[in-house]
């Protein structure tokens, strides 16, 4: 694993919106099927570093590689893009679309598969994330929880045709907040689970403690623009840094304070 080509790498990366910097001389380095997990306080730029990885935004500075290919076009204008699969914080289904399609969007797009072929590529991912029989419904006619586990099997699509071995890389968003403790369990298992059934690479962004220690092996704190602590998980228990002091606790007192938020 040392020697291959890491999944991310970046050098300096700024992001800038009018005057005001929301990502500061980042360096991020992500290997092959590790779980990496980036935290901190609302406003600090992690759903921002999301969609720059995800190709839906350009950083205004600053170099990104994904598997070793420097990034500098939008996800819509590559031809040949990286596979890099986002799970949003909310299920991100299009309401027109039967779940069939929503699952197969991709595939259907890139018209490498018959319908046939992208049918059963969509239901084995509907039944590894326990739904069935819901392949012809629309997305208002699930619970809010089985849209939930829509957009994991929507993760679970193999997008490619000629490099199934291929680790791609996880973005999931935010994607227990809000939940009850036990139905962010089942999230959090079914992140795992995404993770190991693609042989995927991962960054989960959260600001829930279960989900961070359960679904990551090293965490990044993220504060003012910049990584303010990097650990292991365990470290991450047990570090008396004010920065993740603070975050773990919900302390008021401490480095992190609204009007820098």
């Amino acid at each position: 694993m040392k020697n291959s080509t890491p999944v991310i790498e970046t050098k300096s990366l700024s992001m800038k919106w009018g005057n005001k910097n929301i990502l500061n001389n980042l360096n991020i380095h992500l290997n092959e099927g590790e779980k990496l997990a980036i935290v901190g306080p609302s406003g600090s730029g992690k759903s921002t570093i999301l969609k720059i990885l995800a190709g839906l935004i350009l950083p205004t500075e600053g170099e990104l590689k994904i598997f070793g290919e420097i990034q500098n076009y939008l996800r819509l204008d590559q031809i040949n893009p990286p596979d890099v699969r986002l799970v949003f914080q909310n299920p991100a289904l299009l309401g027109s679309l039967t779940i069939e399609e929503n699952v197969g969007f991709i595939l259907y797009r890139s018209k490498n598969f018959s319908k046939k072929v992208i049918k059963e590529l969509v239901n084995e991912c509907l039944e590894e994330v326990g739904l069935f029989n819901v392949s012809h419904k629309l997305p208002n006619e699930l619970s809010g929880g089985m849209q939930k586990r829509v957009s994991f099997a929507r993760a679970l699509i193999n997008q490619s045709t000629n490099s199934p071995k291929k680790r791609p890389l996880l973005l999931f968003d935010e994607p227990t907040a809000g939940l009850d403790p036990i139905a962010s369990s089942r999230i959090e298992d079914l992140i795992n689970k995404t993770n190991t059934k693609v042989n995927g690479s991962s960054i989960v962004v959260s600001h829930v403690l279960s989900t961070i220690e359960r679904t990551s092996s090293r965490v990044l704190m993220l504060y003012g623009g910049k990584f303010r602590w990097e650990g292991t998980i365990s470290e991450f228990k047990k570090t008396k840094d004010p920065y993740v002091f603070q975050f773990r606790n919900g302390n008021l007192d401490g480095p992190m304070q609204p009007k820098e938020i």
